[in-house]
Parts: C-alpha cells; sequence; structure tokens
C-alpha cells in the first residue's frame, strides 16, 4: 500500500498568540510526528499489516528522526529517500488556551515527490488489490492512480481531501469506494492519498508523501463537520440523515459504494448493489482527545481491505468505528492508536 504525507511537528502553548513582531511566553512545548498519511501508516502497521513508506524526507535531523520514527513502528523504510535539495516537511504550531492557533507549514522535500514517482511504482499499482487515493498530491497525479488501477482491475478508494466544489466527474467514477472523512481543520490543507499493495507474505503498505500537516477531529456538533461532503454535493451533513442524502448523491455520480463518517455518530455507508443507506454506529467511549481520530478509521479501514477482502464494508466499517473510538481515550495522535495486541481478537 502506498500512503503519501508526512510531517514533522513542533507545538508551542501560550496563553494568547503573540502579535507581529512579538515575543512572549509559552509553557508548554511538544515535538512529533504527524501528517495524515503517516498517521494512517501507523495505525494499519500497528493492526499487523506489514507496511513501508515511499516518500521524500530531508537530509536533516528532522528527516533522521521521521525515518527512525518508521522503524519504530515496524513500517519498511527502503522507500524513503533522503534529499538535499530541500528540508523535512514541517508544521509549526502555535496554540492559545483557548485553542485557537496559527499554523506555519513548509511542505519542503514532500513536494519533490511528483508524478514521475508515481510512473515508477507502476509495475507495483497494477499488482495492488485495492488502491487508495486523495487530493494531497496533484489532482492529475491522484486520477491517474485511479485509472491506472482500474484499467488493471485494481479495486480504487478515493478520499476527497482537501474537498474542492469542482472535482472533475472522472473521479467518481473511478472509485470503487468514494470516502468523504469527517472534515478537520488542517484537513482543508493536509489530505493524504494511498496506494494499497499487497506481496506474497501479506499485505504490504508503501506511503508516499508530497504535502502534510497534524489533523485536529471536530466532534458531530462542529460546523466545519461534514464541509468536504457539502462542498461536493451542495449539501450540508449535520445528522445521519444528511449524510444517506450525500451518500444517494455521490452514488449517482458513478461511485461503486460511498462511506461518509460522522466522528461520535460512526459513518453512513452506501453501495451501488442495493442504494440503501446503512448508518454503521460507534461505540459510546470517554473521548479525551480526537485528533487524528479521522486517521485512525482510515488506517484500520485500509488494513480490513487488504487482508479481509470478502468481509462485507459494513463490517469492515463497523470495525474500524470501533479502532478509532480506541485511539480518542488517549492523548495524541500516533501515540493514541492502538496496537493489535490492546484491540478485542473479535476485530481480527
Amino acid at each position: 500500500m502506498f500512503f503519501y504525507v508526512y510531517v514533522f511537528v513542533s507545538i508551542s502553548q501560550a496563553p494568547r498568540l503573540p502579535k507581529a513582531g512579538e515575543t512572549i511566553h509559552g509553557h508548554k512545548f511538544f515535538i512529533g510526528f504527524g501528517g495524515k498519511g503517516a498517521n494512517q501508516c501507523v495505525q494499519a502497521a500497528r493492526m499487523g499489516a506489514k507496511a513501508a513508506m515511499v516518500c521524500k524526507v530531508g537530509r536533516d535531523v528532522f528527516g533522521n528522526d521521521y525515518i527512525q520514527n518508521f522503524k519504530d513502528n515496524g513500517i519498511l523504510t527502503a522507500h524513503v529517500q533522503q534529499t538535499e535539495k530541500a528540508a523535512t516537511g514541517a508544521a509549526s504550531i502555535i496554540v492559545n488556551d483557548t485553542g485557537e492557533n496559527a499554523i506555519v507549514i513548509v511542505a519542503g522535500a514532500n513536494l519533490l515527490l511528483g508524478q514521475e514517482d508515481l510512473l515508477r511504482a507502476q509495475s507495483a499499482i497494477v499488482k495492488a488489490k485495492v488502491l487508495v487515493c486523495q487530493l494531497e498530491i496533484s489532482p492529475d497525479a491522484s486520477l491517474r492512480a485511479l485509472k491506472m488501477a482500474k484499467e488493471n482491475q485494481v479495486k480504487t478508494v478515493f478520499n476527497p481531501a482537501p474537498a474542492i466544489s469542482d472535482l472533475p466527474s472522472e473521479f467518481y467514477q473511478a472509485s470503487d469506494l468514494f470516502c468523504c472523512n469527517e472534515s478537520e481543520d488542517y484537513e482543508l490543507i493536509c489530505p493524504v492519498s494511498i496506494l494499497l499493495i499487497p506481496s506474497v507474505h501479506g499485505p504490504v503498505l508503501h506511503w508516499l508523501s508530497r504535502d502534510g500537516c497534524p489533523g485536529k477531529s471536530h466532534n458531530a456538533e462542529d460546523p466545519v463537520m461534514g464541509l468536504e461532503a457539502e462542498l461536493l454535493t451542495g449539501l450540508s451533513v449535520t445528522s445521519v440523515e444528511d449524510a444517506s442524502q450525500v451518500c444517494l448523491k455521490l452514488l449517482s455520480k458513478g461511485c461503486g459504494s460511498v462511506i461518509v463518517t460522522l466522528g461520535p455518530q460512526g459513518c453512513v455507508v452506501c453501495q451501488s448493489t442495493d442504494k440503501a443507506p446503512k448508518h454503521i454506529p460507534t461505540t459510546e467511549v470517554n473521548a479525551v482527545d480526537t485528533t487524528g481520530a479521522g486517521d485512525s478509521f482510515i488506517g484500520a479501514l485500509v488494513f480490513y481491505m487488504a487482508q479481509y477482502p470478502a468481509m462485507p464494508l459494513e463490517e469492515m466499517a463497523r470495525r474500524a468505528n470501533l479502532v478509532a473510538a480506541v485511539s480518542v481515550q488517549t492523548i495524541g495522535t500516533q501515540t493514541s492508536f492502538p496496537f493489535r495486541n490492546a484491540l478485542p481478537a473479535e476485530l481480527f
């Protein structure tokens, strides 16, 4: 499997955001690893998938640290290239005590991964069981990958992030599964693209990166929720019923199946075979940090698609909901993602 996106993250917390030219004292500082693709890769790997990352990082301390982070999570790094032409992608975030933030994202080495890299991976793509893309690489590259897979009977999954209102119709027709994730503050800037490649030893995940930043999930009452679906269909999503209507509208554009995620309300799944939207609830938990819950869901969903291709889509979504529900009970993003041995045996 190929996932595109990683970023090195630094977060400073202060009572308020500084004004232009001002220096203020903060009271917390955190350095960590983010990027939706990298987050999803970590979740899938922790569930037991054989994972590898294909991306470019800078030949710098941040790049070295991220490579080590992949290795620490059991992710193969043979295809992680280091370049001297740009620094490792990074996001610098300042957060005040009320949750407002200011963010500077430097894509850096991410931008050096282009369509030529996709073409070099063609021999692997055409042998895949499933291919998944988003819009964090250029739309042309994503569409090329989807079409390449479809032409070779590879199942395709498309996650339209960051959301755009004028998405070409070819994307819908090239998507066996069209998945709108719950919107996140940074997701409008930093989506993920994924290609899923199995090997003779089991599913292999290669994660390729071009752009990235950390995500911040919102609850069902947040007005940002459902923005992707609204931009794509003109329908706002504030309830299960709204999500069902969005599913049907997206399905009419040529998708094979559609999933619209609803945070603590679970998700809605609709397939062209019966065109009856089904609400897949999640379990109620005491959520302490929803950051990265959407990444946990996708990482788990991708794992099930690669490992259990005969499993009904509704069951995959149900299990992915439960994995994501575990992740929100611990503070952090990658640090909150559960390992296989921490999950109930009935999920496998």
